[in-house]
């Protein structure tokens, strides 16, 4: 379906083009682009509500300053669709999110605009004060720096250390907070609290309202706008003696907070702020979602609504002829709602995802024991090891790669001090469109090098449940382990999944199907593929085996010594990075115990697996059912010719 820019859009190639027009033509800039959003992501799907709350911002961010040279930098990526469609890739945006298409994220392979690459959240700060000392230490004065922030962002920690750097620098840099009070999910702890005391301030008001009015005659005041800012500085200080604003204290000069849907205000400001030295930030307020009602009204639900009908705000679902399998997330938050309800001592964090991880299933039913921390994984694990030191039974539900964050705390707060604590790592394997940002690639093999940890992955609901009870199970906390579950992003496969609890042994395996002429080795949702290679391998007189490990860590070694003594041909199989996976530990296995059969490990290989459908990506990775199916040929066939 081809969709057709308005008049100005249509024109703008590049920010260069956007420049050309006179300042009485960005409104229409605006419409159209928010038009051409609204028109993409409804027929093409991808993160909606966001982009939107910065067409605004985006329109007169390019207009001001002079992209690419001056540096800008989007935190997160989500809202940056704008920014893709006015520099140059506006008629190739059907294919954002799409294998082989553009990436839904700034990616700095695909513009030289999108001058870093960002998926996760509160990078933007120290990304962009590192480049702004480049250029001082380049001699490059004049150039800008610009980091476009959400408040959702502000609340990790990351974002706090850069602004603290920042402030003792003399850094050309402009950090600008896009104030909407939302993540995804809407915005919690003290931080939300004091942006909207700001916000709502009559004393702050007062002073802001003076602020810009000297700054709206700026202008004509010429070289001494230095004099006017030390001015505004001394006021802030005078009339905040009693509220003090945590961003002054740092030593960054704070704007605002101004409306960030004003164009032509926004322009004036943004030009006025051009000639001011140093660190500062600029408190912009918006709205998610802004000029599409429904996104407006339910923020969360249209962060990435899928297709919908734009006229009538109807998200389009899929129909099926026969009952689905619930996405893991969603077993996840029944579940432990479940466990909870047997076991008092139970309780679950998440950071900010609690609709992404379905915890918020268990902030409805028990909001007293479901903790949502803000973007702060490194909190997330240290918060829920504090917990376990009173004998909790923490089920701490992180993406498998945000955990890679709070790596540091997994290590040191977690496994030395033997705390028992549950990591639920959803979206591990290919996260689909999210691409690179957002794989769960590493999980396995940067848990199972830990002491003192278990790791396991379901192949299905039923296994799910099964290890997240048996995780919760006090024979299991006396293991001083903890114990990690990595689950991928989608459906599973059991439509009658509401099974009974079963307690499953640590480090246990499974035989799925018997075979005589090679072994398949699986973990996870991905040994799903095996029964359809099985059959392809059936038609070609390949008589394979099929073996769940269930565990990545502690293996079943039993398991093991059975199928090195019965086939000489043997495949692995995982949606990890192959490097350090399930495995490397199986070789590890047949190294340590003298075996010499022909193995062949497939998995994610030891490069960037960009964006696209999971099954895509498996195919190109090699291990999709066609890919199993023809490494197990290839085996066989080996030892055919020998």
């Amino acid at each position: 379906m081809l969709i057709t820019p308005g008049k100005l859009l249509g024109a703008i190639d590049s920010p260069a083009d956007l420049r050309q027009l006179d300042p009485a033509q960005l409104s229409q800039v605006c419409n159209e682009l928010r038009q051409y959003i609204i028109d993409n992501v409804s027929v093409y799907g991808g993160h909606f509500g966001a982009g939107l709350g910065v067409v605004e911002l985006t329109v007169a961010l390019h207009y001001v300053f002079n992209t690419p040279d001056d540096q800008l930098v989007w935190d997160v990526g989500h809202q940056a669709y704008g920014h893709k469609i006015l520099t140059g890739r506006r008629d190739n945006f059907a294919t954002n999110r799409v294998y082989g298409g553009l990436s839904g994220f700034p990616n700095r392979g695909e513009s030289q605009f999108d001058t870093f690459g960002v998926g996760h959240s509160s990078t933007s700060i120290s990304a962009a004060l590192g480049m702004a000392m480049g250029s001082i230490h380049n001699q490059e004065p004049n150039r800008q720096h610009i980091a476009v922030i959400g408040d959702g962002a502000m609340t990790a920690g990351m974002a706090f250390e850069a602004m603290n750097h920042a402030g003792t620098t003399d850094s050309n840099l402009l950090i600008i907070l896009n104030d909407n009070c939302m993540s995804i999910d809407p915005n919690v702890g003290a931080l939300k609290e004091y942006l909207t005391d700001i916000t709502t301030s009559q004393t702050y008001n007062k002073v802001k309202d003076e602020v810009w009015n000297l700054l709206g005659k700026m202008s004509t005041f010429g070289k001494t706008a230095q004099e006017i800012v030390s001015k505004i500085e001394t006021g802030l200080k005078g009339t905040l003696l009693h509220q003090s604003n945590l961003f002054e204290a740092l030593q960054l000069r704070y704007f605002g907070p101004i409306d960030g849907h004003d164009i032509d205000h926004l322009v004036t400001v943004l030009n006025d702020l051009k000639n001011i030295p140093g660190p500062k930030i600029l408190h912009c307020l918006t709205m998610k979602g802004k000029g599409y009602g429904p996104a407006e009204k339910d923020q969360t639900k249209w962060h990435a609504p899928g297709l919908f009908d734009k006229l009538t705000g109807e998200i389009r679902k899929k129909t099926y002829d026969t009952p689905q399998a619930p996405k893991y997330q969603d077993v996840f938050g029944h579940t432990i709602v479940e466990l909870a309800e047997q076991n008092a001592k139970i309780v679950g964090v998440t950071p900010a995802m609690p609709s992404g991880s379905s915890l918020n299933i268990m902030m409805k039913a028990m909001p007293d024991r479901a903790f949502d921390v803000g973007i702060a994984e490194q909190h997330a694990v240290t918060f829920s090891a504090g917990m376990a030191t009173r004998g909790l039974t923490v089920f701490c539900n992180i993406y498998s790669s945000f955990m890679q964050r709070g790596y540091d705390q997994v290590v040191h707060d977690v496994c030395i001090q033997q705390l028992p604590v549950v990591f639920c790592l959803d979206r591990a394997g290919f996260a689909g469109a999210d691409g690179p940002t957002h794989h769960g690639a590493y999980d396995i093999a940067y848990m199972r090098c830990i002491p003192n940890m278990i790791v396991a992955a379901p192949m299905n609901e039923q296994e799910l449940r099964n290890l997240m009870y048996t995780a919760s199970l006090d024979e299991t906390k006396a293991l001083k382990s903890a114990f990690t579950i990595r689950y991928p992003r989608g459906e599973g496969v059991m439509p009658n999944w509401r099974t009974p609890f079963e307690k499953l042994k640590i480090g246990k395996g499974r035989k799925v199907k018997d075979g005589t002429d090679a072994a398949i080795l699986t973990i996870g949702h991905i040994g799903n593929y095996v029964a359809e290679a099985c059959k392809t391998l059936e038609k070609q007189g390949i008589d394979a085996a099929h073996y769940d490990l269930r565990f990545a860590k502690p293996l079943d070694e039993a398991l093991l010594h059975e199928v090195f003594q019965n086939f000489d041909r043997v495949v692995t199989v995982e949606d990890g990075c192959i490097m350090g996976g399930v495995g490397s530990a199986v070789l590890e296995f047949m190294a340590d115990h003298g075996y010499t059969s022909r193995v062949k490990r497939l998995g994610i290989p030891d490069r960037i697996v960009e964006h696209g459908e999971q099954i895509e990506l498996h195919h190109e990775c090699g291990f999709d059912p066609e890919g199993i199916a023809q490494t197990v040929a290839e085996l066989v066939g080996e030892k055919t010719l020998v």
